[in-house]
């Protein structure tokens, strides 16, 4: 058990992934529900404060953040609906970027890890379900917590440039 991580106190050891698990917290930006964050080599990690960081700036952000890359979601949304036909069970009409809401279900459990290449920093991903994507569902990422830096399917990538080994994808937020 890891004690005393600002804001989140204790964090316990999952059983069945070994991975970092906070009790749930209620997070502002997710609608004001609770959500379990999951820390990845938190332990490992030589700055565990630039954790701590990223995790207070998220939680102190509100929804205007995610209504900022609603036209991104929109964005993916649009590419994956030209490919269904209404006979399709995931084909859904959403008619502008302000009605996705409708159609997203964010997942429980936002991860906090650290970048492996580029700028290195510590960033929150969220895996959810989404009407129109549900083998890929929708990942929304955090850089430093603080905003959304990163649309699409669910990859596990911190960012585009990462996702697609291009560099010049690094302030990309949808490709």
């Amino acid at each position: 058990m890891i004690d005393d991580v600002p804001l989140l106190g204790e964090l316990e050891e999952d059983q069945f992934d070994g991975w970092l698990r906070s009790k749930p917290i209620v997070v502002k930006v997710l609608g004001g529900d609770k959500f379990e964050f999951i820390f990845e080599e938190y332990e490992e990690d030589d700055c565990r404060e630039e954790f701590h960081e990223a995790i207070e700036n998220f939680l102190s952000i509100d929804d205007s953040v995610l209504k900022k890359a609603q036209c991104y979601i929109y964005q993916y949304y649009k590419d994956i609906f030209v490919q269904l036909v209404p006979d399709d069970d995931w084909y859904v009409e959403i008619a502008s970027p302000e009605d996705v809401w409708k159609h997203i279900k964010f997942g429980s459990t936002p991860m906090v890890s650290r970048r492996p290449y580029g700028d290195k920093l510590v960033y929150i991903s969220l895996e959810c379900s989404c009407d129109w994507e549900r083998e890929h569902g929708l990942q929304i990422v955090f850089k430093q917590g603080l905003y959304v830096n990163k649309i699409g399917p669910f990859d596990g990538h911190l960012t585009n440039s990462d996702a697609y080994a291009n560099d010049d994808l690094e302030n990309v937020v949808y490709r």
